[in-house]
């Protein structure tokens, strides 16, 4: 499983000891703005920069307008960055059919696409019919709405075999988490403090401390 920070914020990018690898950065205009940044194409260009600097793989920077012409725009001055950041570069957009002109136009550039806000399984159906690359269903928000989360979840594996990835956005939860890995999901996204806040555990901790005093004791005449 491929493993993603959400964060638009340079500095949340280098984990402590006991956190698997990071594969790639994922951004949205929520994040970017969080993150003091313009959601522009200036913003964009500084974020493909710091991606370069700090060795990500991957970035995904989402489209923030429904705008043909501005996404070539864009599109025709972010690729060369990235390949000078030496970053492979995703380009977001919702899963709303009002962006399906956007996304023939990224499409056409040869760029990966992802779908997100993905929440119903005609949607993954439509998601697949387009051709896109990642699905990103967001899990918090789905199970906060009541809806069956791992039906969806486990559709979204189903079709991975045709080549839609399965990209599981904004996981807060260490259960969510295990269950995403068993099912077999492609990647997951997850804030970094989240994942910090995994690097060590009490139960192990406490196991720990349990050999050091054993130790101890075993050496004591």
């Amino acid at each position: 499983m491929k493993f993603f920070l959400d964060s638009a914020d340079a500095s949340q990018w280098t984990l402590p000891a006991g956190c698997p690898p990071v594969q790639g950065v994922t951004t949205n205009p929520t994040l970017v703005m969080q993150a003091g940044l313009p959601v522009s194409l200036p913003g964009y260009l500084q974020l493909v920069a710091q991606a370069g600097e700090a060795r990500i793989p991957e970035l995904m920077l989402q489209l923030p307008r429904a705008d043909v012409g501005e996404a070539a725009q864009w599109l025709e001055v972010l690729l060369p960055a990235a390949v000078q950041a030496r970053v492979r570069l995703t380009i977001k957009l919702p899963c709303h059919p009002d962006w399906q002109p956007v996304l023939r136009e990224v499409q056409a550039w040869g760029v990966p696409t992802l779908l997100t806000g993905l929440s119903n399984p005609v949607q993954l159906l439509w998601a697949r019919a387009q051709g896109a690359h990642f699905v990103a269903p967001y899990v918090g928000r789905l199970q906060a709405d009541g809806r069956d989360v791992w039906s969806l979840i486990e559709a979204c594996v189903a079709v991975q075999a045709d080549g839609l990835q399965l990209l599981a956005a904004s996981i807060k939860s260490a259960d969510v988490l295990s269950r995403l890995i068993a099912c077999g999901a492609h990647a997951v996204t997850v804030r970094p403090e989240f994942a910090a806040g995994l690097a060590t555990d009490p139960l192990t901790l406490a196991a720990m401390a349990q050999f050091d005093r054993d130790v101890e004791s075993s050496q004591t005449p």
